[in-house]
This record gives C-alpha cells, sequence and structure tokens, in this order.
C-alpha cells in the first residue's frame, strides 16, 4: 500500500490525506505505520511528532471514532512516531468528558493508558522530550492548575502522572453520582459526563442501551483498578510520591475525593482486583518505594550500624546507663545553673528546640525522650542537694528548671503536635462536617514517661526544703483520689505529721502536679497504680491550724500586713490567685500597694513554678506603670510610683530572682523596664524631690536610682575588660551581652514568639525601645566604654565635673587627721574613723546621680594614684571606696569596671597581700592548694605550686583594692547586692591574673565566709585551666573518657561518670574529686580560643573512637582480607556503637555549650572541611587498613556534625533564628560534592570519607529532610550525582526526593532513569 504525500499540499496535510486513504481501505494499521514513519523521517519530521499525535487524536475525535482508526493510533504509538504521555493527555481532555456518550472509546482509552503509562523510560530519554511536555503543558494547563510558575520537564512530568490519577478518580466519583459529596463544586478536570440526549437513546435499540450502560459501568470499575496499579508500580507510585510530598493543598484534596470514593464506591467493591482497603493502603503509604533488585545501600547499611544498641537501655531502673545516652539534656541544665550569665531566650524554649532535635536525630520514642529529660533534670537536683554552698543559691534554680523549664517545654511540644492534629482536622471538618476532640501521641508519652519514672526511686527522694511542698502534692492527690474536693489554699497548712504515716512522699508527686497545673495532665493520674507507695485511701488527719492564706484573699479578705507575711512565704497555685495580688498593686490603696509588691517578689516568684513566668510577668509590668489619668505634672509619670518602684527593684535584687528572669527569657524585658527608672531618677536631684515611707523612712532618688542601674547592671557583663575579648570570629556564650543587644532582644518580636501568649503577648507587642531614647544612660555607657578600653585623660580644673570629682574625694578621705593638700591636688594624709559627711560636701553632693557617676571614675583614678605612690594607705584608700559605695551604691558598679580594667592593663606595681598593709591569705592558701589537688585529682592535670620559694603572695594593686573592699562588707542580705555586682568580676580577673591571683582571692575570702570554703576552692580550681591550653584538652580527653566508660550501675551511669555528684567536702572529710563535665561547664565561657577546643573536640572525637573500636571490636575478628566488615550482628559492635554515638552526641554537646550557633556554624563551615583535607596520619590504623576503623570514623563525625548542626539549627523550616543554615549548609554540600568530582584533594583516609558523606545525608534524610529543601538544587544535583558514582543510587535519589519543589522534575527523571519496571506485591 505505496502512498506518496502528495506534493501540491503540505506535509501534515498529507498525513490525513495518507490517514483516511487507509482507512477507506481497511489498510492494515501496522503497514500504514510503517509507511507513516517513513514518509516523515523521508521529510525530515523528528520523532515522535506532537503535531501528527495532534492530528490523529483530532482525526478520531469524534468524526471518526471507529476501531480502524483506534488501531491506527495504536500502531502509531507503538512503533513511536507519536509520543504515548502527549496522546494519553489530549485523549484525556477528549474522551473522558463524553465518556457516557462514547463508552467504547472510553474503554479504549483506558486500555491504552494500562499500556503506555508504565514504561516511561523512552519518553525521558527521546529526542523531543521537552517539547513533548510543552504540548502536555498547553494541553491540560498544569502549570496553572498546581499553581507551579516552571515549565521544567520533569515538572510537568509528575504533574502529568498525578492528573492522569486524579482524572480517573473524579471521572469514577462522578460515574457512581458521588460528585454532590465533594465541597468544592469547581472541577479542576474536564470530567464531567455528558450524559447521551433523546436522539442518542432514539439512535440505539434497547438492548444496544444495555450494552452502554454495562460498559460504562465496567469502565467504572476498570478506572478504578488503573488507579491501583499506578500506586502499585514501584516508578509511578514513587512519582506520586513527589507529589503528595510537594503539592501538600492539592494532595489533600485528592486524598479526599479517595477517602469518598472508598467509601461509597460501589464499583470499587464490585472490583475483583483490588478491595477499598487495599486501594487506601496504597494511597496513604508513604514509604520509599524500593524495587526488590536494589541492593543494600548506605543509606540501609549506615542505619544497620547506628541503630546498634538501643537509646534507652531494657536494663532495669537502677542501670541507667543507657538513659545516660540522652546527655545532651544533663549537660544543657547543668550549664544552666551558671547563676551569672543571662540569657535573652527562655530556657523553656531553648529545651524545646534541644528535645525535638535530638529525638529527631537519634529517632527515640517521645516516651523515652521524656522520660530521659525528667531523669537528667531529677539527676540535677540531686546533684545539687549533695553539692557545696556557695553565695549563689543554686537549689531553687534546680527546682525552677525541673518544675517549671521541663513542663514548658513538654508543654510546647504537646500544643505543637496538637494544634497541628487540629489544623488538619479543621480541614477535614470542611468535608465532613463533625468535630473530634484531639490527644496528640506525645501527650500520651508523657503519661507513660511519668508512669514509668516511678521506677527510677533512687532519684525521686525530695530535699529536705521540698518535703513540705511535696507533701501538699501528696495530701490533695489522696484527698480527690478519695473523691473529696480540695479547693484554693486548703492544704495551705498540711504537714509531715497530717500525712498518713504509710504515704511516702516523692519528687514525681511535684512533677505531676506541675502537669496538672498546665493541663498536661488531669487528675486522673491519681488512681495510677504505685502512684502512692502506700495506702491511697487514707485521708490526711485533722490539718493543722490554718493561718490567713491565699483561699482567705481569694474570698475577698483585705490585704494585711499579716497576710503579707503569710503570703510572702507561700506560693500562690494558680495564676488566678497572682491576678489577684496584681490587681490590688494596680487598684488598691497604697499601702496595699506596697504588700502586693513584696508578695509578688516572695515565694511565687522564686517557688511558685507553676505560675512563675506570669509572676515575673506581672513584676515587669508593675516597673512600667502607666501614666495617671489625672497626673498633671511637668516630670515623669515614675516620680509618683517612687515607694512602689523601690519595694519591687528591692524584691527581685538577689541573684537567684535575676537568673529566674533569665531563665524565663524575661531578662530583656527588666532592661527595657529598668532603663527609663534609671534615667528618671538619675536625673532627680535629692533637695527637689524625696518621699516618706509608711515607717518614717526618707527614701531619696539616689537610693531609688540605685537599686534600679545595679539591678540592670547584673543583667550584662558591664565589668568585662578589653583583654576579655575573645580570639578568632566566634566568642563565648554571654560574652556579646551589652544594653543594646538586650534591646535588640527585647524588641525583636520573634523573641520567644511561642510562649507569647495571653498575658505575654503585650510584651511581644509594645513598642520597640533603643538607647538612644535614654540620653544620660547612653552618655554614662559610652564613657564607661571608654573608661574600659583606655586610661583615662585629664580632668580640666574649673568645670562641674571637677567640682563634683573634689567634693567626692573630700567626703570620702574627710577623716584623715593629717593636714595636706587636697586628694585633688596631691593624695596625702592619714586614716580616721568614719563619720557623717560635712556639710559644705554633703550640699556640694547635692546632684542627680548620673553628675556624680560622670565624676567618680577620676576619683578612683586619683585614689588609686595616691595609694601606689605612698600618699594614701591601703586601709585609707578601701575606708574611701567603702564610704563612696555608702554614699552612692550605684557607684560600685564604676568602682568595680574600673578596677576591672586597670588590672588588665598591667599598668600597676603589685601590692603585698603580707597582712599589714593588704590582708594575708598565708592562713589559708596551704588548704586550698591541698584542695584544688584533691578536686583535680581524677583529670590528671598539674596544679602550679601556690607557696613557690616562700615568697609573700601579690597581686595587682587595683585587684588587691577591689577583693580588700569586698571582703570589709557582710555576708548577708543586705549586701548581697553589692557583692554579686562585684563577684563576676573577681572571677573574671582571677582566671585572666597570673596564677595564683585566683587561689589568693578564695583564701581571702575562705577567711571571710568559712561555710563557703569549698564553693571558693572549686572557683579556684576552675583558674587552672585558664592559664594552660594543655590542661584544657586533657579536661575534654578526661571528659570523653568518663562518658564511654560504663561503670556500676549504681553509679548513675555514664553520666554519673562525667557530672559526678556535685562538689564540696563529702562525710568523711576533705573534698572529693568534682568530675571533668562539671569543670568543663564552668570553665568553658574563660576560654578565650573557642575555635581551638572546637578542634580537639573533633580530634578527640577520632581518638575516642579508635580506642572504642580496639577495646570493644577487635579489628581481626570483624574484617575480610579485604578490611570490609564481616558481622554486623556482633554484640561487639553493637556495644561500640552505642559507645560511639554517645562519643558524640557528647562532642556535639560539648560544641553547642561552648558557643551555640555560632560555633556550630563555623565547625560545619570551616573546622571540619579543613580537617578532611589535612592529612591524618592517625586514620591509618594498624591492621586495619583504613576500612573499619576508618569507615566508624567517618560515622561518627557524620552523627557529630549533623547532631550539633540539629542543636543549632533545630530541625524544622527556616527562620530568622537561623537564616544563615541555608548558605552555611549549601556551602557544606557543596564541598562533598567538589571533593566527589574531584575538584578537592582530600587527606583523610577514603574509608572514613565515604562513610562521612554517606552518613552525613543518610541522616539528613531521615532526621532533618528540611534541611535539603533549602539548599541551591544545583548543589543537590551534583552530590547525587557523586553519590551514584559510589554506586549510591538509592541514597542519590532520596536526597532529591526531600529537596523540595525545584528538584521534583530531576528526581521525577532519575526515578524513571535508575529503576527498572517492576510492581509491589
Amino acid at each position: 500500500m505505496a502512498v506518496t504525500v502528495p506534493a501540491t499540499t503540505t506535509l501534515y496535510a498529507g498525513v490525513m490525506e495518507m490517514t483516511k486513504s487507509a482507512h477507506i481501505k481497511n489498510a492494515d494499521p501496522l503497514m500504514w505505520a510503517v509507511e507513516l514513519s517513513s514518509s516523515l523521517w523521508s521529510a525530515g519530521v523528528s520523532m515522535p511528532s506532537t503535531t501528527v499525535a495532534e492530528l490523529l487524536v483530532e482525526h478520531i475525535c469524534w468524526a471518526n471514532n471507529v476501531p480502524i482508526a483506534w488501531k491506527f493510533l495504536e500502531k502509531a504509538l507503538s512503533i513511536r512516531v507519536v509520543p504515548p504521555m502527549l496522546v494519553l493527555a489530549l485523549l484525556s481532555n477528549r474522551v473522558i468528558p463524553s465518556r457516557r456518550r462514547h463508552p467504547a472509546a472510553y474503554r479504549l482509552y483506558l486500555e491504552l493508558l494500562k499500556r503506555h503509562i508504565f514504561p516511561l523510560a523512552s519518553e525521558i530519554n527521546g529526542p523531543n522530550y521537552h517539547k513533548i511536555m510543552e504540548s502536555i503543558d498547553d494541553t491540560l494547563h498544569l502549570n496553572k492548575i498546581f499553581g507551579f510558575e516552571s515549565s521544567e520537564p520533569g515538572l510537568v512530568l509528575v504533574e502529568f502522572i498525578f492528573s492522569v490519577v486524579w482524572e480517573l478518580l473524579y471521572a469514577s466519583l462522578d460515574d457512581e453520582n458521588l460528585l454532590e459529596l465533594v465541597s468544592e463544586k469547581k472541577s479542576p478536570w474536564p470530567t464531567k459526563s455528558v450524559d447521551m440526549d433523546n436522539d442518542d437513546h432514539n439512535n440505539y435499540g434497547e438492548h444496544k442501551v444495555d450494552y452502554h450502560q454495562g460498559l460504562y459501568t465496567m469502565n467504572t470499575i476498570t478506572a478504578i483498578e488503573i488507579i491501583g496499579e499506578i500506586f502499585r508500580d514501584k516508578v509511578t507510585s514513587r512519582i506520586l510520591q513527589l507529589a503528595r510530598r510537594n503539592m501538600p493543598a492539592h494532595w489533600e484534596s485528592f486524598m479526599h475525593h479517595l477517602r469518598l470514593l472508598v467509601g461509597n464506591s460501589t464499583a470499587l467493591r464490585n472490583s475483583k482486583d483490588i478491595s477499598p482497603e487495599a486501594l487506601l493502603q496504597l494511597t496513604s503509604d508513604n514509604r520509599v518505594l524500593m524495587s526488590k533488585e536494589c541492593k543494600a545501600s548506605s543509606l540501609q547499611q549506615f542505619h544497620a550500624v547506628m541503630a546498634s544498641g538501643s537509646l534507652i537501655s531494657s536494663a532495669g531502673p537502677g542501670q541507667s546507663y543507657g538513659v545516660s545516652r540522652l546527655l545532651p539534656l544533663d549537660l544543657f541544665l547543668e550549664d544552666t545553673m551558671d547563676g551569672y550569665v543571662v540569657a535573652t531566650t527562655s530556657a523553656a524554649e531553648t529545651l524545646t528546640d534541644l528535645l525535638k532535635a535530638h529525638q529527631a536525630i537519634t529517632q527515640a520514642s517521645w516516651q523515652d525522650t521524656f522520660l530521659g529529660l525528667w531523669i537528667a533534670a531529677l539527676r540535677l537536683v540531686q546533684r545539687e542537694g549533695e553539692a557545696a554552698e556557695g553565695p549563689v543559691p543554686r537549689l531553687d534554680t534546680c527546682l525552677c528548671l525541673l518544675l517549671c523549664t521541663t513542663t514548658l517545654a513538654v508543654g510546647n511540644i504537646i500544643d505543637e503536635e496538637e494544634n497541628a492534629l487540629l489544623e488538619e482536622n479543621d480541614h477535614k471538618h470542611m468535608h465532613h462536617g463533625n468535630e473530634t476532640q484531639v490527644l496528640g501521641n506525645c501527650r500520651k508519652s508523657l503519661v507513660a514517661s511519668l508512669q514509668q519514672l516511678g521506677d527510677f526511686e533512687g532519684l525521686l527522694t525530695p530535699p529536705p526544703s521540698v518535703i513540705s511542698i511535696a507533701n501538699q502534692a501528696a495530701a490533695k492527690a489522696i484527698l480527690v483520689a478519695s473523691g473529696i474536693s480540695v479547693g484554693s489554699g486548703f492544704l495551705d497548712g498540711v504537714t509531715l505529721n497530717d500525712m498518713p504515716n504509710t504515704c511516702a512522699v516523692n519528687m514525681r508527686h511535684l512533677i505531676v502536679e506541675a502537669c496538672i497545673a498546665r493541663n498536661l495532665l488531669d487528675t486522673s493520674t491519681y488512681l495510677w497504680p504505685g502512684y502512692f507507695k502506700g495506702h491511697s485511701n487514707q485521708i490526711p488527719r485533722t490539718m493543722s491550724g490554718q493561718t490567713p492564706g491565699w483561699s482567705t484573699l481569694m474570698k475577698g479578705s483585705p490585704l494585711t500586713s499579716q497576710m503579707m507575711h503569710v503570703l510572702v512565704s507561700t506560693p500562690a497555685s494558680s495564676l488566678a490567685e497572682i491576678e489577684k495580688i496584681y490587681g490590688i498593686a494596680i487598684n488598691g490603696s497604697e499601702e496595699e500597694k506596697i504588700f502586693a509588691a513584696t508578695v509578688l517578689c516572695g515565694a511565687s516568684l522564686t517557688r511558685g513554678w507553676n505560675i512563675q513566668e506570669h509572676t515575673g510577668f506581672f513584676i515587669i509590668k508593675l516597673l512600667s506603670p502607666p501614666t495617671p489619668v489625672d497626673y498633671s505634672g511637668n516630670e515623669s509619670h515614675l516620680i509618683v510610683y517612687a515607694p512602689l518602684l523601690n519595694v519591687l527593684l528591692i524584691g527581685i535584687s538577689s541573684i537567684d530572682c535575676v537568673q529566674i528572669f533569665s531563665l524565663h527569657g524575661l531578662a530583656p524585658h527588666l532592661a527595657g523596664v529598668l532603663m527609663p527608672i534609671c534615667e528618671v531618677f538619675g536625673s532627680c536631684s535629692p533637695t527637689t524631690v524625696s518621699w516618706t515611707l509608711p515607717n518614717g523612712e526618707r527614701l531619696s532618688p539616689l537610693s531609688v536610682f540605685s537599686n534600679a542601674f545595679i539591678l540592670l547592671l547584673k543583667l550584662w557583663r558591664f565589668h568585662q575588660p578589653p583583654l576579655e575579648n575573645m580570639m578568632g570570629d566566634v566568642t563565648p556564650v554571654g560574652s556579646q551581652l551589652n544594653p543594646e543587644f538586650l534591646l535588640l532582644a527585647r524588641n525583636n518580636p520573634l523573641n520567644n514568639q511561642k510562649t507569647r501568649r495571653g498575658h505575654f503577648s503585650s510584651l511581644s507587642s509594645s513598642e520597640p525601645i533603643f538607647l538612644d531614647s535614654f540620653p544620660k544612660l547612653t552618655f554614662w555607657h559610652r564613657q564607661h566604654q571608654v573608661c574600659m578600653a583606655s586610661t583615662l585623660s585629664d580632668l580640666k580644673p574649673g568645670t562641674s565635673v571637677y567640682q563634683i570629682f573634689d567634693a567626692l574625694l573630700s567626703m570620702m578621705f574627710r577623716n584623715i587627721n593629717k593636714v595636706g593638700p587636697s586628694l585633688s591636688h596631691s593624695a596625702s594624709g592619714s586614716s580616721g574613723s568614719c563619720g557623717s559627711i560635712p556639710e559644705d560636701c554633703a550640699n556640694r553632693l547635692n546632684l542627680p546621680a548620673w553628675e556624680i557617676l560622670e565624676a567618680v571614675p577620676f576619683v578612683l583614678d586619683a585614689a588609686l594614684t595616691a595609694c601606689a605612690h605612698g600618699k594614701l594607705s591601703p586601709p585609707e584608700l578601701i575606708t574611701g571606696l567603702r564610704e563612696l559605695a555608702i554614699f552612692l551604691p550605684a557607684s560600685m558598679a564604676t568602682i568595680v569596671s574600673y578596677l576591672s580594667a586597670e588590672t588588665t592593663r598591667g599598668l600597676w606595681k603589685p601590692a603585698s597581700m603580707n597582712g599589714t598593709d593588704w590582708p594575708s591569705p598565708a592562713a589559708n592558701l596551704a588548704m586550698v592548694e591541698n584542695n584544688i589537688n584533691k578536686i583535680l585529682s581524677a583529670t590528671g592535670v598539674d596544679v602550679p605550686s601556690l607557696s613557690a620559694g616562700g615568697t609573700t603572695p601579690t597581686l595587682p594593686l587595683p585587684l588587691a583594692a577591689l577583693v580588700s573592699l569586698t571582703i570589709t562588707y557582710k555576708v548577708d542580705r543586705v549586701s548581697e547586692s553589692v557583692l554579686n555586682l562585684a563577684a563576676p568580676a573577681l572571677n573574671t580577673l582571677g582566671a585572666n591574673c597570673p596564677w595564683p591571683c585566683m587561689a589568693i582571692i578564695s583564701s581571702l575570702w575562705a577567711q571571710k565566709a568559712k561555710r563557703w570554703t569549698d564553693y571558693l576552692v572549686f572557683s579556684a580550681s576552675r583558674t587552672v585551666f585558664h592559664h594552660n591550653n594543655n590542661a584544657v584538652v586533657q579536661l575534654l580527653r578526661m571528659c570523653f573518657k568518663s562518658a564511654i566508660t560504663q561503670p556500676p550501675s549504681f553509679s548513675g551511669g555514664c553520666v554519673g561518670g562525667l557530672l559526678g555528684h556535685g562538689f564540696g567536702s563529702n562525710s568523711s572529710g576533705g573534698m572529693s574529686p568534682v568530675a571533668p563535665g562539671i569543670l568543663y561547664l564552668r570553665v568553658h565561657r574563660s576560654v578565650g580560643d573557642v575555635m581551638f577546643m572546637t578542634e580537639e573536640i573533633v580530634s578527640l572525637l577520632m581518638h575516642t573512637v579508635k580506642d572504642i573500636v580496639s577495646t570493644d571490636v577487635p579489628v581481626e575478628k570483624l574484617k575480610k582480607s579485604n578490611g570490609l566488615v564481616m558481622r554486623y550482628g556482633e554484640v561487639s559492635l553493637s556495644a561500640a556503637m552505642g559507645r560511639i554515638k554517645l562519643a558524640a552526641s557528647l562532642g556535639a554537646s560539648l560544641v553547642w555549650i561552648t558557643g551555640r550557633l555560632n560555633l556550630i556554624q563555623s565547625l560545619i563551615k570551616e573546622t571540619l572541611p579543613s580537617w578532611f583535607i589535612s592529612g591524618h596520619k592517625s586514620d591509618q590504623s594498624k591492621g586495619d587498613s583504613g576500612g573499619m576503623i576508618g569507615m566508624l570514623m567517618g560515622y561518627a563525625l557524620a552523627y557529630f556534625a549533623v547532631l550539633s548542626g540539629a542543636f543549632g539549627w533545630g530541625v524544622e523550616p527556616v527562620s530568622l533564628c537561623c537564616k544563615k543554615r541555608p548558605a552555611i549548609l549549601g556551602a557544606h554540600l557543596e564541598f562533598m560534592a567538589s571533593a566527589l568530582d574531584g575538584k578537592i584533594s582530600l587527606g583523610c583516609n577514603r574509608a572514613t570519607w565515604r562513610a562521612y558523606v554517606s552518613g552525613f545525608v543518610s541522616l539528613m534524610v531521615t532526621c532533618a529532610p528540611k534541611w535539603a529543601m533549602e539548599v541551591d538544587v544545583t548543589v543537590l544535583k551534583r552530590l547525587s550525582k557523586g553519590l551514584r558514582k559510589w554506586d549510591e543510587e538509592e541514597l542519590a535519589l532520596t536526597l532529591l526526593e526531600i529537596s523540595g519543589v525545584n528538584a521534583m522534575g530531576s528526581v521525577a527523571e532519575m526515578i524513571i532513569e535508575s529503576s527498572g519496571y517492576s510492581v509491589l506485591i
């Protein structure tokens, strides 16, 4: 049948003439197709041809809808004259809407679909692939429907496969009249069937109509079965997984339609090929489908190795080694206990992110994660109960972390999960119209973890100071379990004597109460088996006589002095009670306002764990009162509130209160309300304004200013001397704090946004504050910075500052009996007893505080210079400094910062601490040296001698003055505020000055406060590491060694070895060694070169891996002649991998704690690439040839790196808090890709590098898939290509699968190229 294309017509017109002629002659379809192909080839037409496809479909629909035309089309498809996917797209537009009128055509379309939708490899490898995909998009308008701007061929391919199943689904719903159940009335697909009209019925006989109806019904069944086949097929199902991942809104709509079909379709129930349950399972299963032929990849191998050893040990509760693998929690909680470090972020939010990151990377269950959290917090309380007493109270902070911070973090996780479920349910309710109660798995895991916690009895013993509160919790539980209603304050008077003799209270009762108070649990918890150790049906005996308390207040009784004293010592139990007190502080009488402010700063702040953050919030609100409605004064309205403000400032001045504000992320907001108070009261003259307190005392603006100013300075390291600036680009945690940073954190709308609900919303919505809004404070801060950075310039006589300077000197040294020139000219004279301030000095110093503070640095410089030149004796100097601090307590800040700066300059001669001019430490030095040696005995660090050569100890003159001044103060509540201002400076100076300055300071203070001796000696022992990097390395080495050494079960697991049991003198007398982890957590903030520490952590991790493998897994037993692993299932390898993961977890925790986000980013961006590039001879292990040990080193580094990244960045979508993640992670992955491409030469062994790359990518795709979505797709494609060179097809494919919409097209093409045709059974 030779037919040539007429020369007088166009090519495609000739094609149609040829087709029509063959149709008329009933020619053989194969011969027609071959002839057509030959003619097109001769004419230079590239095949498969999109134009011919359009012509053939147009020919059939509907003028030539006859069998021979369909046969022609099928043969054209078979020999690739036309592209199958385009033909299917064209037919779907024509046939599916007309399937009722033309059921045979629909049946033929379905048959073509079954034949040609699956073998896709020929499509993407064909010559016209891009043009074909473009034509499909133009035909179906896919990008418009799915909302994508890109027309990348692979993307259109995914859209097309998704559209095929969705169109078939929609058509099937229409066929069974189920579309009326669909809420979206406008269909994205032209699938609405066009019914046969009357003429059609008249043209068919009754038998013909029945045949058409039967065929129509069978078509519906066939269409549904094809949907199942597409989901069964390995290639198309995996392509549909891309749609599920990257088109969530469309996928949810598709699944809603599918569920309607599954629940209502008669055709589906009549199918012999697939059941409703099977179809739903196929479409709901989001597993990554793998062909049976695919051999074990690194993805499988990595998880097989890393999963060795469970996260939580299956051993009994006494054996806590398994639980201790959650040691990042222990380290974080212990590090948070540093009382002099103020954080700008809520500890609960940080802990929330830490928990989510750790759970994601370790793949632990939430039950195990929550259990590990409770155990870590209980261990912290247990350690603190055995620790030495010091100037910073720690037990309340421990309990805050256990009963407030941890419950807030758990609540955040539960809320996030249930809010997500609620949003999902809300979307479903749009279709179903009913509501269900949402209860997430995390809440159930919380219940299970607390039930399991009861097995750890050794950790649940309450500290003595908490027993009474635990009694109340247990009593409440017994009463509720007995059916007795318990009202507010009912248990205020419960004592130990009130409790049943058989009822043993423990810390779990307090934890459960904290969870109930925050609606994480309900009172059914009281009925848990074993919740009471004893008879839970015993009601407490007659309550002790109750005093007026919270219940009395809530019933309407007035707030009297007697009630105030009760409420100050009793924490509120509910938010309503605190709100009641706040209301009195706002609207009560002047006396009641003072009482209410006092109550807020009492036990409700320090031990009101259920409402602690709200108490802090109300205090901040009271410190920023609104302008009274009837206020008409010219000065600030804050003047009116001076007595109230002063009570609040004094009430929260202690360091433990400051730490509570820090733990709740309220420090920036506290700074924001303290700055205007300082500005206003520091500008008031004592002669123009003062207040009379209820007790008859006069309140001066200098006092209010000093209280506010000292509290403000405790929020950042104001004393930080220039030499404390850290080396490199990364600084230790907390060193960046300053007023500007605090205000920046305060103004940041994202700061702790997850906790800014309810009351807290007003904090985040308030107007931003800038330092320039406070000119006096700004001026002082700039002068302060200048004084810290350089020596003072000369002060010109005659100026106002000079006059204040002269008056201050006269006031400070007024009792010098020897007549001589004023110290303002040449410091001279002798000491005398303190007396009242002369009238002329008092009159000259009746000035605002800011003006006095401006002159203080010059006063200090003159006095110190006079002392250095012998014109002023040391006792006279100290007396003068004390007089200055008494006159204006705020000047203590300038004294501390000035003497700190002068100490670091090293310009002053040393002061001989001989006991004559300066106090002598000799009485305690030997004891301090002996105890330091005991403390550090477990680290192997050499301690320099304190008494070399029998010389008299010396200190730099400014430091001697500062320490001598501090020991003149009594150790009591009155002096606490001033001493806590100076303490961080003394610690910093003692650490930075040559050895043994800190030991001398500790010896002097041990004479002053004997009960603090153990704490002071411990502080001195830390400075050994500040002067010796080798000592720091040795300390880190001991941290790794203690963490991976499995101690006896009774010793607290490896956390017991790492963190020990506190520090102090034990019952047998003398100091005991302090665990290396505790030492490191108290040392790391004072080490300047944190980059050095990171490099050492990486190096120590590698050495630790080799030590573990050589100890637990003898190489000769685990390798073949080629050095590869023989048996992964051996117990020895499982034990080794558990310890390797523990070491990597420790390394990641130490890096995160040392430098937080900045250091982690530096690790991934610089340290690790440098390590791989440089040569490491230690990698070449004897007898291993780099195989077994090298592989495990690589896996350990991968786990370490990903866990570090998760700690710093989290595993959720990028936010402003980690906006650098895409760039830094992208650079690291680009480094990997370049090395795989051969563009970067590596120095490490190949087994380590391959294990690291495959391990890092495996962890990322499994545990942190959101990371990949932020990286440039080009980089991911390069990395994927490199992995494929290693025969890592599955890992390469999975990497691109999680990379988002931009990689979706490439993934689809790779799926088709790399997978053979197979159907999952």
